[in-house]
């Protein structure tokens, strides 16, 4: 039971991270001010930004189902990944922790609001804000790429869990997003303030989580690999 709770507090707060982290982060504010700029009532930002997260956060619930679910359901690769979880998950955290910690790099393309996009969300409205989130969760940049594949991948394989971990990191990649549609209805100083502020938190928190997940990975290669505490 206690594996399970640290297991879904991982997946919420890589979901939480991804959120804070600068280009997705960058990307929700700009889609959000986006859809605030074209819906002229206060309640309707609201709904857009609700639109928005909810689209982005199912978006990557079916991912995790998708990609999970398919390892596990492969007999071969669901027996390898149960017997050699935990050895193949040391180095996995290792790496991860050394690119949240830029120690090594991850070259991936980053996009933007395309044209047609744009066009979708000014004829679709609050609906088109759904389809922007969508969107957008599927243009990974370097960062979310390695905590949703690096991390939240094989989290979730680990525990078995194709649904459960997939959700909580999509409700945890939501929150920051959920609040700056708030923020929009009560004042852009106020949205100004508060992604200065989850800017420095972001620094901080990937520093700290790649430190953590170096740490873990080494334990974990030295007693599941090398076996040097058995």
């Amino acid at each position: 039971m206690s594996l399970w709770l640290v297991g879904a507090a991982s997946a919420l707060w890589l979901g939480v991270l991804t959120s804070i982290s600068p280009c997705p982060l960058a990307t929700n504010v700009a889609a959000i001010s986006f859809v605030g700029k074209r819906l002229a009532n206060p309640r309707h930002v609201f709904l857009a930004g609700l639109a928005y997260t909810l689209g982005r956060s199912l978006t990557y619930v079916g991912l995790g189902v998708l990609l999970v679910g398919s390892l596990l359901s492969a007999p071969y690769v669901s027996f390898v990944l149960q017997k050699y979880a935990n050895q193949l998950l040391g180095p996995i955290l290792i790496i991860v922790g050394m690119l949240l910690l830029e120690m090594l790099q991850l070259p991936l393309p980053n996009w933007g609001v395309s044209d047609k996009m744009e066009h979708w969300v000014e004829n679709w409205g609050i609906w088109g804000a759904g389809l922007l989130g969508m969107g957008f969760a599927l243009s990974f940049c370097p960062v979310s790429a390695v905590l949703f594949f690096g991390s939240l991948i094989p989290l979730a394989v680990r525990h078995g869990s194709p649904v459960l971990l997939p959700s909580l990191y999509g409700v945890g990649t939501s929150l920051p997003v959920f609040v700056f549609a708030l923020l929009m209805t009560l004042g852009a100083r106020s949205i100004g303030v508060t992604f200065g502020w989850l800017t420095r938190l972001e620094r901080w928190a990937r520093g700290l989580t790649g430190v953590v997940f170096v740490g873990v990975g080494i334990y974990y290669c030295l007693v599941y690999i090398f076996g040097v505490f058995s």
